[in-house]
């Protein structure tokens, strides 16, 4: 069983190790951890107790900005994952992030830097979350999902299959875009249908139901359901479904 394990990482009580994994540098793993095959712990990431780390995965990657981007590096704190937290196979989580308890990461999904998962949300099968992303505790993004840079999710928001979120209304033309580009904000308990579009800067209200397919490019009042493209108020969400 071939292991790559740093003196100078800290290892935990009953952890157990699949083979071909490596163990970086500074790295800290609590206790009743279980790593899978082919998994790599970047130097410093932090684990908590209990966590499941499925094979093929990478922690703590650190980020690599193209050579044309005129992004500023900046110095990363290290991956922080909670305790009880699951880690799917080939799941990939960057440098800078930090991550709560009990959370779900599924396989091939990927959450880059500077993002803040709270406690007890699901991040679904090959869900993309960019940088500079806030995700609150009890959400659930679910499959092929796309979470642009700089977007705000609060507590209990759900997001169905293959919504995407965007931040940039000039698509990579002018140095005007650097100041105006920004992520949706997506307020307590929202929940967002199938195939939804949410355009740059816009703020889904507490309690909004957005139908499938829908294209959103205004502000939406809480409490409302929209659908169509471009979305439009359809009525109020009915009492019953609100938390």
């Amino acid at each position: 069983m071939s292991k790559s394990i740093s003196k100078k990482a800290k290892i935990g009580k009953n952890c157990v190790f699949g083979e071909n994994i490596v163990i970086e540098d500074g790295a800290q793993l609590g206790n009743d951890i279980s790593i899978g095959h082919n998994v790599v712990v970047h130097k410093g990431t932090v684990i908590g107790n209990g966590v499941s780390i499925g094979n093929g995965a990478v922690l703590g990657k650190e980020p690599k900005l193209a050579k044309l981007t005129t992004a500023k590096s900046t110095t990363l704190s290290h991956l922080e994952i909670g305790a009880e937290s699951i880690v799917g196979d080939g799941a990939v989580i960057f440098k800078g992030s930090n991550l709560g308890g009990n959370i779900m990461i599924g396989d091939g999904a990927e959450v880059r830097e500077r993002c803040s998962i709270r406690d007890s949300s699901l991040i679904g099968h090959r869900v993309t979350v960019e940088n500079d992303v806030s995700i609150g505790a009890f959400v659930k993004i679910q499959t092929g999902a796309y979470i642009t840079s700089e977007t705000k999710i609060e507590d209990y928001v759900f997001i169905a299959p293959m919504v995407v979120t965007t931040n940039d209304n000039f698509m990579g033309r002018t140095e005007k875009r650097f100041k105006l580009k920004k992520g949706p904000t997506i307020k307590k308990a929202a929940r967002i249908g199938a195939n939804a579009t949410l355009l740059p800067g816009i703020v889904v209200g507490e309690e909004v139901f957005i139908a499938a397919g829908s294209l959103v490019s205004k502000d939406i009042p809480a409490g409302k359901l929209v659908m169509g493209v471009p979305a439009k108020v359809i009525r109020d969400v009915s009492k019953e479904e609100l938390l």
